[in-house]
């Protein structure tokens, strides 16, 4: 058989497909013959298994070699979900991260170099243990699959550190064939994640799927105070949950704001459910079970409810605030309607609700003088920081403004960095490293302010131009050929 004929026979056996959809064999082909790619495709689309066939494939073709293909993702939250997925249908996969008991993780370590897996997934994070790195460089690495491949740039929406350091980790691993996949990328962020690969151009092919769903109708509409708002949301959300398997989200950006919501929403008796990131981990983990199970229909959340959220047949999203850029309502707008069915996707636009997110976007990019003055409170006052934590700090930085947000970027830059071990627990505080470059470089700290005031100015264009789908195709870089 060929190529193409065993790769199909993968996708049934496994998956339970007939045959791919879009650019999936064309993306496939190219990473079996050894070439680089970088696949920007909607949410839902079937990014994953452009790097799980051929997996399947290495792993069938060289069983001596126990080949590899390493999965990075920054998303621990995903991986347990993804790599069960995965076992259910016999596939030899598994994770490595700091979910896992030190057993946990030593026990899989072993199974690991002993060629037990054909898939691991990890965050660039781990690659920071040697004795993680040590472990690999018994492996055959023959894919590496970057998830989340936005990730990597410090111009997108949700940069890591340790994602830049991807070329470093490429060369750990022998330079293995590499796919990097989004489903949101602009033509500068797609340049930066080439360059970053430590790749040429002319050594990568970029397949684009584009962003239309059709059967997404997207819109705004203009609300003056929250009266207003919660109209606009009950007019919305009622004719969907009147239907049998309607179900939907609600996306807030203050949890202030959600729980204000959730009473009006209550005292009108529409059910629903809470989603934030001030809930206990375990209640969190029991409202997306209650929502995927369809036990809830309808839940009010901040953007931390959505990784791992793959219902098919979510029939509409709403956003109550303005989000901080086009990457992130698109992301989110991208849960609906994963079944090709019509779901609806409204912005309720309130221009007050842009000074929320100026505010948030202060917060985010503190100068070069704010990281070090943090810094030297955080290197020379260590004992008073362990003993009186944030709100010490606060007062010392932010003339103990109490809604100053900035040193909560810090800490957790400073994590992202790998040189605090946990944002959250500054009572073993203990410094690992310098100020990183980056952090002190006060022309790279203004360029990343206004690359973010920039993004939250072109969200604004969008609500305000008449074709949306073309101001939408025209952001991500859509070749004319995908209009």
């Amino acid at each position: 058989m060929d190529d193409q004929q065993i790769a199909r026979e993968c996708l049934d056996r496994y998956f339970g497909f007939s045959d791919f959809r879009g650019c999936q064999w064309p993306v496939i082909q190219r990473t079996l013959q050894g070439q680089h790619s970088m696949l920007i495709m909607p949410t839902g689309g079937g990014k994953s298994l452009c790097f799980q066939i051929p997996a399947l494939i290495c792993a069938a073709r060289q069983p001596d070699r126990k080949p590899l293909t390493m999965v990075l993702s920054p998303l621990i939250a995903l991986m347990k979900d993804q790599v069960d997925g995965l076992r259910k249908r016999r596939i030899h996969a598994t994770f490595i991260n700091s979910s896992l008991t030190r057993a946990e993780r030593e026990k899989r370590c072993a199974q690991l170099a002993d060629g037990r897996f054909s898939l691991l997934y990890v965050t660039p994070e781990r690659f920071r243990k040697p004795e993680f790195r040590e472990l690999i460089s018994r492996r055959h690495v023959v894919l590496l699959a970057v998830d989340e491949a936005h990730c990597i740039s410090e111009w997108g929406h949700d940069f890591r550190p340790d994602y830049s350091r991807l070329g470093e980790i490429r060369e750990l691993l022998g330079n293995p064939v590499t796919i990097a996949l989004t489903a949101t990328a602009t033509p500068d962020v797609q340049a930066d994640i080439i360059r970053q690969l430590n790749l040429q151009p002319e050594e990568i092919r970029t397949f684009h799927e584009g962003i239309d769903r059709p059967n997404l109708q997207l819109s705004v509409e203009n609300v003056w105070d929250a009266d207003e708002k919660q109209q606009a949301m009950e007019r919305i959300i009622q004719p969907w949950l009147q239907q049998p398997a309607g179900c939907g989200i609600v996306y807030f950006t203050l949890i202030r704001t959600l729980e204000e919501f959730s009473e009006r929403l209550q005292k009108s008796g529409l059910p629903h459910v809470c989603y934030h990131g001030d809930l206990e981990r375990h209640v969190r983990r029991a409202v997306q079970d209650q929502f995927m199970l369809g036990d809830a229909r309808l839940v009010l959340a901040t953007n931390a409810f959505g990784m791992g959220v793959d219902r098919e047949n979510i029939r509409f999203v709403v956003h109550a605030d303005v989000p901080g850029s086009l990457e992130s309502l698109y992301q989110e707008i991208g849960r609906a309607g994963r079944d090709g069915l019509p779901s609806e996707c409204v912005l309720l636009y309130d221009e007050r609700d842009l000074n929320t997110q100026m505010e948030f976007i202060r917060w985010s990019n503190p100068d070069a003088e704010f990281f070090q003055r943090a810094w030297h409170l955080l290197t020379h006052s260590t004992e008073q920081v362990r003993a009186f934590g944030i709100d010490w700090l606060r007062e010392r930085l932010c003339d103990r403004n109490r809604h100053d947000r900035r040193i909560e970027t810090v800490l957790s830059l400073l994590q992202r960095y790998g040189v605090i071990e946990d944002e959250h627990n500054l009572e073993q505080l203990e410094l690992t490293g310098e100020l990183p470059a980056p952090l002190a470089d006060q022309e790279l700290r203004a360029a990343q302010l206004l690359n973010d005031q920039k993004r939250l100015y072109s969200l604004v264009q969008y609500i305000h131009c008449d074709d949306r789908r073309q101001f939408l195709r025209t952001y991500f870089g859509v070749d004319p050929a995908h209009m």
